[in-house]
């Protein structure tokens, strides 16, 4: 079972890398054969197999012997491995199917926003559909019903910063796939653990914000992996997140 996880994983993860890619250009993603991004030349199944085909080929292409990028190996790789974790971690279980959404949405975000500053709409569509089927056929509509209006709440919270960081920094602060993408994140986590991951991504973004600021012109800065990066975390530790929730509360 978990080397058929990891198989479908590695397998998904090269699709994830070609949405990723591909639909920010407005480029077509099933019906078109794949190709190599150098020469252009349409690749044979044997050159797409994941993982095998970049170690057969030692990362270069069959037929202009450039570079592969090694991007779609970690890309193959990650998923995979993210998807035997959950089989281990969870068993067969909601909380696997939870987790494998979140980790596909994380990597295709990480893809689009990093390469084109752009959040997808159809992998959140996507994503927000299957969590609220998942939620309904695990517990009941009212179960997802209640975490719908989570995602709306964090969606209208997010607006509010986006409304005010407008004013205080008289440019726009954020952008409206970070907005779209809070819904899915309270979707997923609930409104209170929602705010936490929101809140935790400010954090981790800290960092490479700061050292993007230094070291480039531009200043624009991909929030999407953070805010997919937190969604990540708390969902995985998010008995913890709730203990320190409840502490805080209990203090106030």
């Amino acid at each position: 079972m978990a080397v058929l996880m990891f198989i479908l994983g590695s397998c998904l993860g090269s699709f994830y890398l070609v949405v990723g890619k591909r639909l920010p250009l407005k480029k077509k993603v099933v019906n078109d054969r794949s190709r190599c991004d150098n020469c252009n030349h349409i690749l044979k199944w044997w050159q797409l197999l994941p993982i095998f085909s970049f170690l057969f080929l030692k990362g270069k292409c069959h037929y202009c012997h450039q570079k592969i990028s090694i991007v779609n190996l970690l890309m193959e790789l990650a998923c995979g491995s993210a998807f035997v974790f959950a089989y281990f971690y969870y068993g067969i279980s909601f909380e696997m199917f939870m987790f494998l959404i979140v980790s596909s949405i994380t990597l295709i975000i990480f893809v689009s926003d990093f390469s084109y500053y752009i959040i997808l709409d159809s992998p959140l569509v996507i994503g927000s559909i299957l969590i609220f089927l998942i939620k309904w056929s695990y517990f009941d509509l009212k179960t997802a019903l209640i975490a719908v209006v989570s995602g709306v709440s964090l969606f209208a919270s997010m607006y509010l910063v986006k409304i005010i960081g407008d004013i205080m920094f008289k440019r726009e602060s954020l952008g409206g796939g970070d907005i779209k993408f809070a819904f899915v994140i309270g979707l997923v986590l609930g409104y209170r653990l929602g705010l936490c991951s929101l809140i935790l991504s400010t954090f981790l973004a800290l960092p490479y914000s700061c050292a993007a600021l230094m070291l480039k012109k531009n200043n624009e800065v991909p929030y999407g992996p953070f805010l997919a990066s937190s969604l990540f975390i708390v969902f995985l530790f998010s008995e913890k997140f709730i203990s320190l929730l409840n502490l805080i509360f209990i203090s106030l």
